[in-house]
Parts: C-alpha cells; sequence; structure tokens
C-alpha cells in the first residue's frame, strides 16, 4: 500500500510512500494530506469473514483485520499484538469495545466514549500513541507531536502519549473556551513530556500555527515535528475501524444498509465514515452535523466553502465543533475531484487564502456529494440541543451529551425508512456539565475517578497566536 498527497502530481516526491514513512509525519512536504493510491474494496465475503471476525473475536481482531489492508510495512504479528494491546475491556469498559445502544426503532447509537477521556478521540489516539512508540523504537528516534485542540483531541492525546518513551506533546487550545472538565482534564497532567499551551484566539487560530510550524520543513525535520490532529492519516485510518463495528452490530446480513449521523467540525470523524464507504461498507447515508460553525453544512447545502475567521466562529454549547476550517475536508474533495491534486491545491492553497472561499455550486461534480458519495448535512443551535437533550431524556432515559445532540437532531431529519441510523457518540455527558444541567435541570453522572478534577492543580502556559513564539518554546522545551 502506498500513500499520495491531495495536493501532488504523479511525479511529485511525497508520492508512493509507504505507511511507516507517513506515520509521523502528518502533512505532507507540499501541505497536503495524505491518502491511499486507491482503497481497498471489501468483498461480500470479506465483509461476511469480517463479521464473523468481530462477532467471535472481538474488536481487537477487527480492527487488525482492517488496518492490514492499509499497512504493510508493520509485521502482522506486531499490528496484531498492538490491536491487541489498545483495545482492551479494561481500557474501553466492554467487551464490544463500541456497544450499541437503542434510542427508537430508528436509531442506535454506537457507544465510542468509554476509554480514558470519555470521548471518541479515544478509540484513534489509544491506538496512535502505541503505533509511534513502536516505530520511535525500531527507528531509535525521538517525535515531538504538536497538536490543535478544541476539546477532545488534546486530552485523548495526552492521555495516550503521557509517559511514552521518546515522544513529547505541545498541545495548543483556544484560551477558555473548551468547557472547565475539559480544560482540568489536560491541564491538570503533571507528566514531564506534556506541554499545555492557551492561544489567545479560537480553535483555527490553534490548528493554523500546527500547520504553520509544519510546513516549515526544516524546523519540521530538525526538531522532528509529527502530529496526532486527523491531518495524521493514522488516526483517521483507526476511526475506519468502529464504522465497521456499527454496520456489524446493527445488521445480519450484507444486504442490509445503513446510514450514519456524525457530529463533525473538522470532518475527520465523519471522513472516515467515507473512507469505510469508499472501501464498499453498505452505507446509505453519511449526515454531517454542525453546530452554528456551519461551514461544513453550507457546503454540503449550497457548494460553497467558505472559511470564517476569529472574529466570525463562535463560541458554543457544543465547543468541541467550535470550527471555521475543517482540515480534514481536502482528503473528501480530492476524492470529489477525481484526484485532481493541481486542482485540489489551488482550491485549499490558493482561492482559500485569496479569497477565504471557494464555490463548486455550479461544478457537475457537487452533485456527487449526495448522489454518489451519500452526503447530507444540517446544523443545530442552542436552543435545538437544549430541546434535543430534554426530549431525549424524557422520552428514553438516554442522557447524551450537546455534540450528540446535535448529531441526533440532523440524524431526526435525514432519517430514511427501513434503513437504520448510527449515531456516533461523541464524549460522555459529564464533559460538558453545564449545557446538561440546564436542559435536565440535573448535573450528569460522573465516573468516580474524576470526582474533584477540577480543583486540581494546573500546568499551562498562555501564549498570543504566535508561531515564531511557539517554536521558541519547542526549540528550549527539547534542549537541543
Amino acid at each position: 500500500m502506498r500513500y499520495i498527497s491531495t495536493r501532488a502530481n504523479a511525479t511529485d516526491p511525497a508520492q508512493g510512500r509507504r505507511f511507516c514513512e507517513i506515520l509521523l509525519e502528518g502533512l505532507a512536504p507540499d501541505g497536503g494530506l495524505y491518502l491511499p493510491e486507491s482503497y481497498p474494496v471489501v468483498s461480500d465475503a470479506t465483509l461476511s469473514r469480517l463479521r464473523d471476525v468481530y462477532q467471535q473475536q472481538g474488536y481487537a481482531e477487527l480492527a487488525f483485520e482492517v488496518l492490514s489492508l492499509y499497512i504493510d510495512d508493520i509485521p502482522a504479528d506486531d499490528l496484531r499484538a498492538l490491536c491487541r494491546k489498545t483495545y482492551t475491556p479494561e481500557v474501553f469498559g466492554t467487551k464490544e469495545i463500541v456497544p450499541l445502544r437503542h434510542l427508537n426503532n430508528e436509531i442506535w447509537i454506537e457507544a465510542l466514549s468509554n476509554g480514558p477521556t470519555l470521548a471518541f478521540k479515544d478509540m484513534a489516539m489509544q491506538l496512535l500513541g502505541n503505533l509511534f512508540e513502536y516505530e520511535l523504537a525500531r527507528r531509535g528516534e525521538e517525535l515531538n507531536i504538536l497538536g490543535a485542540t478544541s476539546g477532545d483531541t488534546g486530552s485523548a492525546a495526552e492521555y495516550a502519549m503521557r509517559g511514552k518513551k521518546g515522544i513529547r506533546v505541545f498541545m495548543t487550545s483556544p484560551a477558555g473556551r473548551m468547557s472547565p472538565f475539559q480544560q482540568a482534564q489536560m491541564f491538570s497532567l503533571m507528566d514531564d513530556n506534556i506541554y499545555n499551551i492557551a492561544v489567545e484566539g479560537v480553535f483555527d487560530d490553534c490548528q493554523d500555527m500546527v500547520k504553520a510550524v509544519s510546513n516549515d520543513l526544516d524546523f519540521k525535520r530538525r526538531y522532528k515535528i509529527g502530529t496526532v490532529n486527523s491531518i495524521n492519516w493514522a488516526r483517521l485510518l483507526a476511526q475506519v475501524v468502529y464504522y465497521f463495528a456499527g454496520y456489524i452490530q446493527a445488521t445480519t446480513s450484507n444486504d442490509q444498509k445503513v446510514s450514519f449521523a456524525v457530529p463533525s467540525g473538522n470532518f475527520g470523524n465523519v471522513c472516515a465514515g467515507h473512507v469505510a464507504r469508499m472501501m464498499g461498507l453498505p452505507i446509505h447515508r453519511l449526515m454531517v452535523a454542525t453546530n452554528e460553525n456551519n461551514v461544513l453544512d453550507e457546503f454540503f447545502r449550497t457548494g460553497i466553502y467558505r472559511v470564517r475567521g476569529t472574529a466570525d466562529t463562535l463560541e458554543t454549547s457544543s465547543p468541541s465543533m467550535d470550527i471555521s476550517k475543517a482540515s480534514n475536508f481536502e482528503r473528501f474533495v480530492f476524492d470529489l475531484l477525481g484526484r485532481d491534486g493541481a486542482r485540489t491545491k489551488a482550491l485549499f492553497a490558493d482561492a482559500i487564502n485569496r479569497d477565504g472561499f471557494f464555490d463548486l455550486s455550479k461544478d457537475p461534480v457537487f452533485s456527487q456529494a449526495a448522489e454518489r458519495y451519500g452526503f447530507v448535512s444540517g446544523s443545530s443551535t442552542h436552543a435545538n440541543r437544549i430541546d434535543t437533550l430534554r426530549d431525549t431524556f424524557n422520552r428514553s432515559g438516554m442522557v447524551i451529551d450537546p455534540h450528540t445532540a446535535d448529531g441526533l437532531k440532523v440524524a431526526l431529519e435525514h432519517i430514511t425508512p427501513d434503513v437504520c441510523t448510527i449515531l456516533l457518540e461523541t464524549a460522555l455527558p459529564i464533559k460538558f456539565a453545564d449545557t446538561v444541567a440546564e436542559a435536565l435541570g440535573r448535573l450528569p453522572h460522573r465516573p468516580a475517578q474524576f470526582e474533584g478534577i477540577e480543583a486540581l492543580p494546573k500546568r499551562v502556559q498562555t501564549m498570543q497566536a504566535d508561531v515564531t513564539a511557539l517554536k521558541v518554546l519547542i526549540t528550549q522545551s527539547c534542549g537541543y
């Protein structure tokens, strides 16, 4: 299996790289994102075999089978051992790892938030930590992970990497824009290899800083900069597995189709669904749910992708989706444009920087987003969120988090008769306790291990959205 950049032509050096070559890298040298040269297609017989594997041997073995389709430069026994080390009931709470919960006759919720930080990001990040440690040991190297988080990526990355040999984590986050629980999860970590950086701005400022450092190829190579954001292909690949697991649990035969409703800000989670669908998983629709920062919903409704600046990025009650520049969206547009790297680069490197938007509304390919690739979308407001949280509890007794509520609101707008919809859970409700309490009049359940977390001592430094200052911090912390 070889990997290519979304911005490269066939003769460019970013083409044809192996999995372990891109694992520690993040962005391609040309600023694009890596994708496989082609998606491996899962036949009906293979899907039946994967169904048996999950039902009889469990999630870890399913992960190995799916990952093996994309990773051929890690020995099979090693890759299987890494999957078994990652996906255990002790870490994720259940034998199924991602069990389905029945909400009503049309919708199931896939529980993705039973990991160490109570958010779906753990599903990929725990594997990424083990992959990084394995590959660094093979090379005898170190890695400085640079990331940006709007809430859950940061804590998931830090919990996955804390104490890992040869790894430092520099995690940027928008100052004051995460929930108190999210901030406490990150800032209370005192491990020597964890550096928390609160940036005066919004998530997109953090993400821009990470991209700017990653695009400085000399600095990136000298200080061995890698990423754990979903621009990292390995993380997105790990998320593909739970689409297969959800489908297998919700169906009894391969003739059945399902839809997935996915709360999405940076497009990584739903992009994994796109990959699964391209592989042949019988997915009817991929429902993209946004909050008031509805840049993705705007594209799927109008064909216009318009990024917003700091001043126009709203602070909402589903803060992990307060994103107006969706990094992973480039991967889908690359496929939508027939894998035309030059045109993809013209849109994301030129039009966005020049005009702040691009417009595909009059291009025939735009209709394929829904017709060929199955995408539909919708958005949710704070009032919608509160109503959905309250209605869900009153009807089912189930408490969900605000982002999952955004997904449910959009799912209800796009349900297809006789097609099961699987709603991907974003986080446990305790991470957003104030919004849940506003809706239900009481605080959600708090796992015992997180009692009093907000009162713990915190280690974090604040800086302006200044790339130079970030580089100085990395340089000083590395000591070389």
